[in-house]
């Protein structure tokens, strides 16, 4: 039986040797509203307008290209299902490993996202020998408002609330940290507007490219 191991493609201080996947649903509203019955919709970010940078395992299965951002199989070889990749060659880049028709490594990539698909526009970095400045803490070091009761209902809700575009969560200090494949701030306002400021951070794997 494959075991599974948890991702940390936006940790800064992570390296990440093996990251997973998971694909973003397509789809150019934002915001979120209310239902029939007053429940807060989740709605669908927009997709970045410029290029992105993301952290993770490209895997190339017999010619098919995806970026895994999420969790994956510890088989040999590894195995996820990701964002489809355009613009990826293996010419010229080290780090990568191929066993039978499969061929992967994991790198921080530079590129744009159109919400279903990673086009690379940059040269990748692996993994192992890239230094990403370590990121903000958002909540400022304050701890959330939310007891482990609260943390574990939201935990086992927001999955379905975000969809494919949901990684990961955790709970740490009351609050509950959840990673995306992209978020433009309208999956962190609807959070925000479902459980109230100062209980979920929302964290994107691809962020904005300066």
């Amino acid at each position: 039986m494959s075991r599974f191991i948890a991702a940390g493609a936006v940790a800064a201080a992570s390296v990440l040797l093996l990251a997973g996947c998971a694909t973003a649903s397509p789809g150019s509203s934002s915001g979120s509203g209310s239902g029939s019955d007053g429940a807060v919709v989740w709605g669908t970010p927009s997709p970045p307008t410029g290029e992105v940078l993301a952290q993770g395992t490209v895997m190339d299965v017999d010619g098919t290209v995806e970026l895994c951002l999420g969790a994956i199989a510890e088989s040999y070889p590894p195995q996820c299902s990701g964002i489809p990749v355009e613009g990826w060659s293996w010419d010229g880049i080290e780090g990568w490993e191929t066993s039978g028709d499969v061929s992967w490594g994991a790198y921080a990539v530079r590129g744009t996202y159109d919400g279903s698909t990673f086009a690379v526009t940059g040269e990748p970095v692996m993994l192992a020998l890239y230094d990403p400045i370590a990121p903000v803490d958002p909540t400022g070091g304050r701890p959330g408002t939310a007891d482990e009761a609260a943390l574990t209902e939201m935990q086992d809700a927001v999955p379905e609330l975000i969809g494919e575009g949901f990684l990961s969560s955790y709970s740490e200090n009351g609050w509950l940290w959840v990673d995306v494949v992209w978020d433009d701030g309208t999956l962190q306002a609807a959070a925000d507007e479902t459980y109230g400021e100062g209980a979920v951070v929302v964290r994107s794997a691809m962020r904005p490219f300066a």
